[in-house]
């Protein structure tokens, strides 16, 4: 319909009639302006119409904005849609499985603040203990009996233990306001504010006290060589804070039992090189060896680290990841195999624990899918069985075959010189 048109009509009201069934656009341009929501006066309130009007002509022509007035609108109700990425996180509910299930209510936030129903971590801190005890062992004078072996495991087994648990009390002091901007972290018990600080730094004294209580079983130097390493767990949480590359402090605090092995054998590393160079290159294979099983677990919280400004060697090479881990693999296995070579050990571990840790590392890295934080959790949980496992069994059969070889060289001596002794005796006689 043309802007200005001729409308004849009988009524009054058949002019709005007509006009309302005209073409959207051009009623959108005589009686709506949209952004100011303006409705022409004289169309909304006609003036009246006598009857002498019925055959009046009226020209209709496009308004100008001076004649536009603003009428007050009634509220428009409308269905809005918000679209939002923040979830609620859901609200801690006490365990109903599980060892913490078994515990008291009010004993369920100490078993939270250390781990108990995790045991992971006491698993990672104690194999390095593990490995320095078997590599260790032959290198004793005289080669510590099984016997003797598996008592030290067992005392290292206790005290990783206790001091995981009371890392875990000292980090999560440390974290207790980064944790509530962590989706996993935010019901920790200090976190959600079921234990208070002073509490949590009581029952981390208590823990402590447990430890030395364990290293006060081992010979003395072991004191001397283990107080050090509080230092280490004290500090790496503020590593975070700091650094990109927090877990190689962890790994320089959780392979200090790749030391502890050889003072609790009666191997004085000062006066015995091969044994410190082999425990040397120990620890630093573990270090290895923490940093990438750890950076698998830090693909987990990766994000929302990222928002709560904290710092992680997975967000400084995210898009490189499996790269890195492979290149720790190889660093991890050939220092690994130098303090064998340092140690003197044999075939059954070059192939056991090298040979395995490599290929089970291998495989690791191959399928850890690094975006599913559930993949990423079974991999750091199985991977220290898996890896940590086969290094054990590869010193353990090493251990054996050597422990075994010596017992039959001592067999050998001790019958050549009672021969030896008789003939002495017989020449004597004669």
């Amino acid at each position: 319909m043309p802007t200005s048109q001729m409308i004849r009509t009988g009524s009054g009201p058949r002019v709005f009639s007509r006009l309302s069934k005209s073409p959207p656009s051009l009623l959108s341009k005589w009686s709506y302006n949209a952004p100011q929501r303006m409705i022409i006066s004289h169309i909304t309130h006609p003036p009246p119409l006598s009857s002498s009007l019925a055959t009046t002509s009226l020209t209709l022509t496009q308004p100008t904005p001076q004649s536009l007035t603003p009428l007050p609108l009634p509220p428009i109700h409308r269905q809005t849609h918000t679209h939002t990425h923040t979830l609620t996180p859901p609200p801690y509910t006490p365990p109903k499985t599980g060892i913490l299930s078994l515990l008291p209510p009010s004993w369920v936030p100490y078993g939270e603040l250390i781990r108990i129903d995790k045991p992971a971590g006491t698993w990672y801190l104690f194999f390095p203990c593990l490995f320095s005890t078997l590599l260790a062992a032959p290198l004793s004078s005289p080669p510590s009996p099984p016997l003797a072996v598996l008592s030290t495991a067992f005392l290292f087994l206790g005290g990783a233990l206790i001091m995981r648990g009371a890392g875990c009390s000292i980090n999560d002091l440390w974290d207790r306001d980064l944790d509530a901007f962590v989706s996993r972290t935010r019901h920790r018990p200090l976190a959600r504010g079921a234990l208070t600080p002073l509490a949590a730094t009581a029952y981390t004294g208590a823990q402590l006290l447990a430890g030395l209580g364990v290293l006060l079983q081992f010979p003395l130097p072991c004191l001397f060589y283990g107080v050090p390493s509080l230092v280490l767990v004290a500090t790496y949480p503020l590593a975070k804070r700091v650094t990109y590359y927090p877990q190689f402090v962890l790994g320089l605090t959780f392979s200090w039992g790749a030391v502890m092995g050889f003072p609790a054998l009666g191997v004085d590393l000062l006066s015995h090189a091969p044994a410190l160079a082999a425990a040397g290159l120990l620890y630093a294979s573990n270090v290895a060896w923490t940093v990438l099983y750890d950076m698998v677990y830090a693909h987990m919280d990766i994000r929302d680290d990222a928002k709560a400004g904290i710092k992680s060697i997975a967000l400084k090479h995210g898009a490189d990841t499996k790269k890195v881990l492979a290149g720790l693999a190889v660093v991890q296995v050939g220092l690994l195999a130098g303090a064998g070579v340092a140690a003197g050990a044999g075939p059954a571990f070059f192939v056991g624990s090298c040979g395995g840790a490599a290929l089970t590392l291998g495989w690791m890295i191959k399928r850890v899918d690094l975006k599913s934080v559930k993949d990423c959790w079974w991999w750091f949980i199985n991977g220290c069985w898996i890896t940590g496992g086969v290094i054990s069994l590869g010193l353990g059969a090493d251990y054996i075959v050597r422990y075994v070889q010596d017992e039959k060289h001592n067999e050998s001596e001790s019958e050549t010189r009672s021969i030896e002794g008789k003939d002495s005796e017989n020449g004597t006689v004669r």
